[in-house]
């Protein structure tokens, strides 16, 4: 069995399940976390963020449930309201640096988040994964080459696919997967025991 968190990194609700899916993981050493990308603003969706007026209320609600941080340099942006959130590019970041650590993906999810959320930092700029990737301790040039190669675009192609096939119409999912079994641990938001709880009924059963 492993657990397959199905995000986007330009989601709140998946900022704020950051704590909770780092919780599962470190009581769960047992269970694999892969990470794969959704795509909410893709195509059509890739428009300014004021576009999406329901935004700041959202992240108050966010706040209050999760204790989730939103940082002064990103409420900056949203009230510029000019910045388009990318998708597909920052879910080239993602792949880019799962494939430097696949072990720590889910670490590096929410530092990505936290870059954005809390730092106010676009995630379709290379220079953001260069600070995530270091900070980590990860080796930058490698992440930063592999951000804009066919190969990672290719992935990105996949997680998307991946997510859509696995039925996710939302963000963010926590599934677990066993074989050809796939069970919701979490939906939007859960605490980590929860989502205990859930995984308790699943290997009982």
């Amino acid at each position: 069995m492993k657990l397959v968190y199905v995000f986007d990194a330009y989601c709140g609700w998946s900022h704020g399940f950051s704590g909770t899916l780092s919780e599962v993981a470190s009581r769960h050493p047992d269970l694999p976390v892969e990470v794969v990308s959704g795509g909410l603003f893709t195509g059509s969706r890739r428009v300014p963020i004021r576009e999406f007026g329901y935004v700041q209320g959202a992240n108050a609600k966010i706040a209050e449930l999760t204790g989730a941080e939103f940082g002064r340099a990103y409420e900056r942006l949203i009230a510029d309201g000019s910045f388009v959130m990318d998708s597909e590019a920052a879910a080239r970041g993602v792949v880019a640096l799962r494939q430097a650590a696949p072990a720590r993906a889910a670490e590096l999810a929410a530092a990505l988040q936290r870059a954005f959320y809390v730092n106010g930092l676009g995630l379709s700029d290379p220079a953001t994964y260069r600070q995530v990737a270091e900070a980590a301790g990860l080796d930058a040039d490698a992440v930063v080459a592999a951000f804009e190669t066919p190969e990672v675009r290719v992935a990105v192609d996949g997680d998307f696919h991946r997510a859509a096939s696995l039925g996710v119409t939302g963000f963010p999912t926590l599934l677990a997967v066993d074989g050809d079994r796939v069970t919701s641990l979490a939906h939007g938001h859960a605490t980590a025991d929860e989502v205990d709880r859930r995984l308790a009924d699943l290997r009982t059963h």
